[in-house]
């Protein structure tokens, strides 16, 4: 089944009432979780990405408390989410899990290694940075000027903020927002709500302004994933991350932004399933 016709799911964690969406059952032996990025729901997840993934894995999709059909509220802490995951998905039935952050969620992924190292097996940072990293203090200011943009021009503010501002990002954007579009409305999230998105806004604040991290608890194989041209969590932080991450892998791929794994869906679901079966 495509994941735009992926129906949401619900377990009930700690009062809440949790969105989520789980496909290719039974094809690896541990699930890949995917936390996503600032102001996303299960449906700001490509297509096209998930598809490609759940011919070969089990994946896991979450809402977090406050975010799109999920209830409750969003954490105002990049920890205090973490926290909100691992209790989502020791719910739903795992204790192990392979765990790919992207942006925000890669922030969220790092505190939950911090919390419970031996819960990631194997961990996937796109397009993220680590605490207090370069620029990570400024992503709301970032966001809500290419937002200024976006609303301008009557286009998703993923255009600026995730593909390259040339002739060629915005064709790349327009593929991948087509793809996002593409899914019914019957099998569609609930949208995000201002409130929760400025709780989002100021958990990163707090946690690019937090002391900075040598990453030492970061202990598993870890796949670190990159455009050379990241204008919202600057490219840099990438190689900082490989750096300070013994046992990691980096790829950067060219002429690409934030969304990179978007852009380079066919490449990037190549390079992340032999990165997960290298290190399994």
């Amino acid at each position: 089944m495509s994941y735009i016709r992926t129906k949401t799911s619900y377990i009930t964690v700690q009062g809440n009432r949790i969105a989520y969406r789980e496909l290719g059952n039974g094809k690896s032996n541990v699930p890949l979780v995917m936390l996503v990025h600032l102001a996303a729901t299960l449906d700001n997840w490509d297509p096209k990405l998930i598809d490609l993934l759940t011919k070969q894995q089990h994946v896991i999709l979450l809402d977090l408390p406050g975010v799109g059909a999920s209830s409750g509220k969003v954490a105002t802490t990049i920890p205090g989410m973490a926290h909100q995951a691992i209790g989502i998905i020791e719910a739903l039935g795992y204790d192990k899990v392979n765990l790919l952050g992207l942006s925000m969620g890669g922030m969220i992924a790092q505190e939950i290694a911090r919390i419970d190292g031996e819960f990631i097996n194997q961990l996937i940072l796109v397009g993220t940075g680590p605490r207090a990293g370069h620029g990570i203090d400024k992503v709301p200011a970032t966001t809500f000027r290419f937002m200024l943009r976006a609303g301008l021009e009557r286009i998703d503010p993923k255009r600026f903020l995730f593909y390259n501002h040339d002739a060629a990002g915005k064709r790349e954007a327009m593929e991948v927002l087509d793809r996002l579009d593409s899914r019914p409305p019957e099998y569609a999230d609930s949208n995000m709500t201002i409130p929760s998105f400025l709780r989002q806004l100021k958990a990163i604040k707090r946690w690019g302004q937090a002391g900075t991290d040598d990453l030492r608890f970061i202990t598993q194989p870890t796949l670190i994933v990159n455009g050379d041209n990241d204008i919202m969590v600057p490219t840099k932080n990438s190689y900082d991350l490989h750096e300070k991450i013994t046992h990691s892998k980096i790829i950067i791929y060219p002429h690409a932004g934030h969304g990179s794994l978007f852009q380079y869906a066919d490449q990037f679901a190549e390079d992340l399933l032999a990165f997960l079966q290298q290190s399994a």
